[in-house]
Order: C-alpha cells, then structure tokens, then sequence
C-alpha cells in the first residue's frame, strides 16, 4: 500500500473550502482521470475513474467527518482498495490549509507500475493544485453537507 500527502494552502475562508469538498459530485471538475461520482447517501458514494486507460468503479464509506475539520473515507467494494483523510486548517480569515492523506493499494498491472513510478503521487498532487485553482476561480461553494459523522455510526463498520 502507498502513501499519498499532499497540502495546498487555498485563497478562501475555511467554511467555504471545506464545504466544497463535501460536494463530491463536482471532483471530476478538478481530480484527474474521475469520471463521475455519485453521491448515494450522505455517506456513500459511487465512484467510476480511468486509471492508465483502464476504467475502474467502486463505492467509498465515510466513517468519520466532523465539519470544518476533517473527513475521513474508505473502499468498501469495487476495483481499488484506499482510505484517506483530508483536513482542513484556518490559517486567517480568507486562507485555509488543506491537506489529504490517502493509503492507496494499486490493483492489476496498470496500476501497480502506475505507482512504482511515482504516477498516482503525481496525480494526487496535481488533483490539489486542481482544487485551488477551482475554489478560487470560482468565489464560493457550489453547496454544501455540514452535518457529522462519527465512527461507528450506523452504517459504519469500524
């Protein structure tokens, strides 16, 4: 399994960064190679991506998310295998950090040679630069989902 760490400081207060993030039907607008995610229930989500040209679905859980702060993900079926975290930090009044961490276990050839080269680290560090780039571009949230959830949740099965 692989590491992925990447932070972007973004030109927007906290509220409005991480309320963005909790639209996830808009990373194909900003995440490379995602082709959709649909947003099943306020803790799930379906995602379709192309990887290497090779095109790959699964559902993600949110086990933990605590608004302003972080929101914590995992697979739980499909064709990739991740967990992650992104936290989002005030720095002042119109800056906020924001940082992602994911554990990513390659799968098939494409994949696996994909992240001995650096490929998907790459990826998830443009991905962020991507985010920037579209928050401040765009002034504001296209919505938000401010409500927590805490591990063990039902639902959950951490």
């Amino acid at each position: 399994m692989s590491t992925v760490k990447e932070a972007v400081e973004v030109d927007v207060p906290l509220h409005t960064a991480y309320n963005q993030w909790t639209q996830f039907e808009d990373f194909p607008n900003f995440m490379e190679g995602v082709e959709e995610v649909r947003q099943l229930d306020d803790r799930h989500n379906h995602w379709t991506m192309k990887i290497g040209g090779v095109r790959r679905e699964f559902d993600t859980e949110i086990v933990d998310q605590l608004p302003d702060e972080r929101i914590t993900w995992r697979t739980t079926s499909g064709d990739t295998s991740q967990k992650g975290t992104v936290r989002f930090e005030r720095l002042d009044d119109m800056h906020t950090k924001v940082e992602l961490v994911m554990d990513v276990e390659p799968s098939g050839a494409v994949e696996k040679a994909a992240d001995l080269i650096g490929t998907i680290d790459r990826r998830v560090k443009g991905d962020m630069k991507r985010f920037k780039q579209f928050i401040e571009e765009q002034g504001g949230e296209s919505g938000s989902w401010r409500g927590r959830i805490r591990p063990g949740d039902a639902g959950s099965s951490l």
